[in-house]
């Protein structure tokens, strides 16, 4: 009688989750088709796992759609500042090794950053400005926390920046092209800053230098730091700085939407970079936005996050070092200088109990995205992690498609 009992209850529960894979795959089926009539997205590839187990996995669309070539699940795309996840993984690798705290300035591992000093005034005549001595240094911490005071170039919502990086040649490092990473690291050191230490949340190229830091620290290219830490172990194949030759067919263009419809860019980007950054020789390696990959690649990274540091039974990162970097990091002062609802940790845009009600996902849960309209998150409490990639240059509203798509996924499954 038992073993009926528990044979139906099993036959049950199947046909109920059974129903709730129908259900997730239909509603993102619509969703898809509606944004690709819509010209809203040229194609898009959507990959949804829980439990360990692919729920959803699809390219819808176009890769190249002047050509009318269909996007595949294995296309290349470029990930942009979903790169700064996988650089604050290679920096707190390094912290567990002893080789660095938190709380010391950086100037103690690239001496370029001694004595940081803030914009004060500023003559938008002719870009010339004051400054004044920072109250304190810039710590690893401020880095990987964005609240250093280093801004980004072309991005930047406060128009003095964007003039005195441009003035000062400051690259964005997406697909930055000339001289070393020392050097560019040295040009960035000698910039003002947007405030003082710790004052507030500001996004910019503080994972650019984190970056040099991990060559500083580690004694290797960047490059080779990932792929022998991180990429080999776990098999993340078709992830690169540089797309090998073999593979470059698979890299998928970037559009431009518009009122006239969607167009493939051939014109350079931000400061004049070539889009085809990814399969050039001799780019700066950005470790805040250089990386290119496929949706299945980076769910391998990011299962090793929701796995707490296992991989196949590999460890790479310690338990308590990924809750520490899924801790808010923001302090008071900071959170009051910013959004009253955003919460970052060590790398990660974080949902809490104080900002849950702003999100879909589940308190605990962490995310982030790239430039190209490519966005990613991961659930712990649903054991859940979802990704959501297009190319798509400049686009109106960033962060809306991702918020879109978790919406439509938290709806079908929250049965």
């Amino acid at each position: 009688m038992n073993y009926r009992v528990l044979l139906m209850g099993f036959v049950l529960f199947m046909t109920a989750a059974s129903a709730q894979t129908n259900k997730l795959n239909a509603a993102l089926d619509e969703l898809t088709a509606r944004l690709i009539a819509n010209k809203e997205v040229a194609g898009i590839n959507v990959l949804v796992i829980k439990d360990n187990k692919t729920l959803y996995n699809k390219a819808t669309g176009y890769a190249d759609v002047e050509r009318r070539k269909p996007l595949a699940t294995t296309d290349i795309f470029r990930i942009a500042s979903q790169t700064k996840a996988i650089t604050s993984v290679a920096v707190m690798m390094l912290w567990e090794e002893g080789r660095f705290l938190l709380d010391e300035p950086v100037s103690k591992y690239i001496p370029a950053f001694k004595a940081p000093r803030v914009i004060d005034t500023f003559n938008p005549s002719d870009s010339s400005y004051t400054t004044i001595a920072a109250n304190r240094e810039i710590t690893i911490r401020d880095l990987l926390r964005h609240t250093s005071g280093i801004t980004y170039p072309f991005f930047s919502t406060d128009p003095r920046f964007n003039a005195i990086y441009s003035k000062a040649e400051v690259p964005t490092w997406i697909g930055s092209e000339g001289g070393s990473l020392k050097e560019k690291i040295g040009l960035l050191a000698r910039q003002p800053l947007v405030h003082q230490p710790g004052k507030a949340f500001t996004y910019g190229l503080n994972t650019d230098v984190l970056g040099y830091l991990v060559e500083v620290v580690s004694g290797m290219p960047l490059d080779v730091f990932f792929q022998t830490r991180i990429f080999k172990p776990l098999g993340m194949d078709d992830t690169y700085f540089k797309i090998p030759q073999h593979k470059a067919q698979r890299l998928v263009p970037v559009v431009e939407i518009n009122t006239s419809g969607i167009s493939r860019i051939t014109h350079p980007i931000y400061e004049g970079n070539s889009v085809d950054y990814p399969t050039k020789e001799g780019v700066l390696l950005s470790g805040g936005a250089g990386l290119s990959s496929t949706t299945a690649d980076y769910a391998k990274f990011l299962q090793l996050l929701l796995n707490r540091g296992m991989y196949n039974g590999k460890r790479l990162i310690g338990k308590k070092t990924l809750e520490l970097m899924t801790t808010n990091q923001l302090g008071q002062e900071a959170m009051a200088n910013g959004d009253a609802g955003f919460r970052f940790g060590l790398g990660f845009s974080l949902i809490t109990q104080d900002n849950q009600y702003l999100h879909s996902e589940n308190s605990g849960s962490f995310y982030w995205g790239g430039a190209f309209n490519t966005h990613y998150w991961v659930d712990p409490e649903a054991n859940l992690i979802g990704l959501v990639f297009t190319q798509q240059y400049l686009p109106s509203s960033y962060w809306d498609l991702g918020t879109l798509f978790k919406n439509v996924i938290y709806a079908s499954l929250n049965d």
